[in-house]
């Protein structure tokens, strides 16, 4: 369900991206809905982070992380070998120039929200990207991220919001 949800939250935000009035042309909506339809064959485009430590660890060449967080958060720590394009800022022409078409593109921000929001995107435009699954959390120790989402958790808890079945 929660998977379900960002794709529908990144759907949403695309759509926001795109076109203000949301007047896509058909032939848009459909290379969109087609990208998204591959999304539960492909484990929703997501990397773990053990998947990701292996491909590092085993010198892989074959993908290029990118911390889709703002400079300063990537400056105070990345994972390695990652390049920093701010979510907000990747489709701009001079950012996707750096991104290469033969790699597989794993993007992270902090807790896994914001990255989520190029993805279709940059699928669309034939880049193999996917995301860190719940990212820089899942990676980084003791990353206040983490400390973010279990406060979330707690409150929610807490606060017994009502859920309809």
């Amino acid at each position: 369900m929660r998977n379900t949800l960002r794709v529908f939250m990144t759907v949403v935000a695309l759509l926001a991206l795109l076109s203000p009035a949301y007047a896509l042309s058909p032939a848009a909506v459909k290379e969109l809905d087609a990208v998204l339809s591959q999304g539960p064959a492909n484990k929703h485009f997501q990397v773990n982070a053990n998947q990701l430590y292996k491909w590092i660890k085993a010198k892989k060449k074959d993908f290029l992380p990118v911390d889709v967080r703002m400079p300063k958060a990537y400056k105070a720590g990345h994972v390695p070998g990652a390049i920093n394009i701010p979510y907000n800022e990747i489709l701009k022409p001079e950012n996707l120039k750096k991104l290469p078409k033969d790699k597989i593109l794993v993007l992270y921000c902090y807790t896994g929200q914001t990255q989520n929001l190029p993805i279709v995107a940059l699928r669309a435009l034939g880049y193999d990207a996917r995301v860190l699954s719940f990212g820089y959390t899942s990676w980084g120790k003791g990353f206040w991220g983490g400390n973010m989402m279990k406060r979330a958790i707690g409150n929610a808890a807490k606060m017994k919001f009502p859920v309809e079945k």
